[in-house]
Order: C-alpha cells, then sequence, then structure tokens
C-alpha cells in the first residue's frame, strides 16, 4: 500500500459514496441503543454522514491514517475468515475510534462498533473486512455526531476557572 495525496482522496470518495449503506445501520445502531438506555437518539441523514466524512477527512493527519484503514479493511481477506477475524475487527475498532474524535468518544466508539458489526454481513464475494468496514463506518459516525441527550450540554464536571 502506498498512500499519497490521491490515493487518500480516492478512500475519500469511497468513504463518502458508502452513505447509503452506511447510514441505516447508523440508525438502526441508535434507534437500538437509545431503547437499551432509555433514551430517543436522533436519526441521521446522508447529508449529516458526508458532513462527518468531509471533518474526519479535512484533518490530513488523520485523513491519511483513516485512509489507510479503510484500504486495508477493503482489500483484507483470509479463506475460511475465522484466522482473520481478529485482524479485521482489530483494524475496524481502530477506525471507529479514529473517526469518533478523541476520549470519551473514541472509547465509545470502540465499543459500539461490536454492536454495529451484529448488523453488517457481507456476500460470499466480499472480502472479510468488507462487512467490518461498514461497521466501523457506522460506529464512528454515530458516535462522532450529536443527537445524543449527554451531548447535548456541557459535562457537570469541568472546572471553571
Amino acid at each position: 500500500m502506498r498512500l499519497t495525496r490521491e490515493a487518500v482522496r480516492a478512500e475519500y470518495e469511497w468513504v463518502r459514496d458508502r452513505g447509503s449503506d452506511v447510514v441505516p445501520i447508523v440508525n438502526t445502531v441508535r434507534s437500538d441503543l437509545g431503547e437499551a438506555f432509555g433514551t430517543t437518539v436522533d436519526p441521521i441523514g446522508i447529508g449529516q454522514y458526508d458532513d462527518a466524512v468531509d471533518a474526519v477527512f479535512a484533518d490530513g493527519d488523520r485523513a491519511v491514517n483513516v485512509a489507510a484503514l479503510v484500504g486495508l479493511l477493503r482489500d483484507l481477506d483470509v479463506p475460511g475468515d475465522y484466522p482473520g477475524f481478529v485482524v479485521d475487527e482489530l483494524l475496524a475498532r481502530e477506525l471507529a475510534a479514529m473517526i469518533a474524535g478523541e476520549q470519551p468518544l473514541r472509547l465509545l466508539a470502540e465499543a459500539t462498533f461490536h454492536y454495529a458489526d451484529v448488523y453488517t454481513h457481507g456476500d460470499a464475494d466480499d472480502p472479510a473486512g468488507l462487512d467490518d468496514l461498514d461497521a466501523a463506518l457506522a460506529a464512528g459516525v454515530q458516535t462522532r455526531l450529536p443527537g445524543w441527550e449527554w451531548q447535548a450540554t456541557d459535562s457537570p464536571f469541568g472546572i471553571d476557572d
């Protein structure tokens, strides 16, 4: 894999074009987790997904790393899949965290990845990493975007000067 500015742009475009596959996963995860935690979580639309992807790729240092993980997961395949199970989960969990941002969002995205992964299943001809890639995109974007009650106000734990 060679990461150039053009390669990062190509991965950005691929991720942005994936919105119609990823947004339904985001909304399913938000609905289910909202129900589990006794709250309502706003669904997202394609425009919000696009904006989140734009923001992630606007940060060049983050963009090159996200592009690398996306490229690896898009091509990752292991005959029989099980021996590759750990590596695609590891790469995808890290991708979700990178997309979400800094702590505590990054940790929440890692946990959410495993939940979102339940909803993603590739076709028999797809590389093993592709369904994990969709779950990572969904987990990272859903965590990054507002819509949760706890994100609507400032934390009561900040220390004012």
